[in-house]
């Protein structure tokens, strides 16, 4: 691995590259903070595809797109006198040394203890009420998606002392919510009684199933975005096997897709 003067000569590097593209080449410098927003959403979900791949040279890459998109921002902040550089590294090295008194002392320079994770996260979270936050909940963003925020409010609420004591009980709440979103249906014909409430019981099941797995410790966004992809996969697998025996799924029957299926789940990597 490079050494740290190796490292700070190509963030360097960066910032030099940067400035000269903010200024010659037109599409640089036409952007703002609005044009960039969506890209650099678009390049967090493939640094997070990669994640998933375990990919280790996409990562390396999808990294190196978002340090730009970093550096960009850096850039035009500096251009209205907002701020620059040093401005956002140094606010982010202030708030790490704040956020962890355990590390490095409180604002008096007395030693917090924090021996656990959980310590952690429950003193973060009274930190950041102290900064100004009005609630706990607050620091969560609206615009999540909503399986990532149900999680993250969980988490936070979880850092404020407001959790279930056992995962039996929140398996439990699993069971439950379930009764009360299968109550909304008739069991004969599976027609909505009320759809409405339907949805409500359903986002609460969701809701409760999202909580038991964080407290068997299984991220759901991951899981989740791990079963969509195992399924396109097998899916393709079918299209294209049955395409090359001649055979259009549009065509198939039930029991003659199951039997690429079955196939696909056995000859694919799980």
């Amino acid at each position: 691995m490079n050494n740290r003067q190796t490292q700070l000569a190509a963030f360097d590097r960066l910032l030099t590259i940067m400035d000269d593209l903010r200024e010659k080449c037109p599409w640089d410098r036409k952007q703002t903070l609005e044009s960039l927003r969506h890209l650099t959403i678009e390049e967090t979900y493939e640094l997070s595809d990669a994640i998933l791949e375990n990919d280790l040279p996409e990562i390396k890459k999808e990294l190196g797109d978002l340090m730009l998109h970093m550096v960009f921002y850096a850039k035009i902040g500096s251009e209205t006198g907002a701020f620059d550089v040093a401005d956002v590294l140094n606010g982010i090295c202030e708030k790490l040394i704040s956020r962890h008194p355990h590390i490095y002392g409180d604002a008096e320079g007395n030693t917090v203890v924090a021996d656990t994770e959980e310590k952690v996260k429950q003193n973060w979270e009274q930190l950041k009420l102290k900064e100004g936050n009005r609630s706990v909940l607050s620091g969560v963003p609206q615009s999540l998606p909503a399986l990532v925020k149900a999680m993250r409010i969980q988490e936070k609420a979880r850092g404020a002392g407001f959790d279930w004591d056992e995962k039996s009980q929140v398996w439990e709440k699993v069971q439950e919510e379930m009764q009360e979103f299968k109550a909304h249906f008739n069991a004969d014909t599976d027609a909505v009684l009320d759809t409405k409430e339907a949805e409500a019981e359903f986002g609460d099941l969701l809701f409760s199933l999202v909580n038991y797995a964080r407290f068997v410790d299984l991220n759901p966004e991951t899981a989740l975005e791990r079963t969509n992809k195992k399924f396109i996969k097998r899916f393709q697998f079918m299209e294209e096997h049955a395409k090359a025996d001649g055979k259009s799924l549009a065509e198939m029957s039930l029991p003659e897709m199951d039997e690429y299926w079955n196939r696909a789940k056995t000859e694919l990597q799980p």
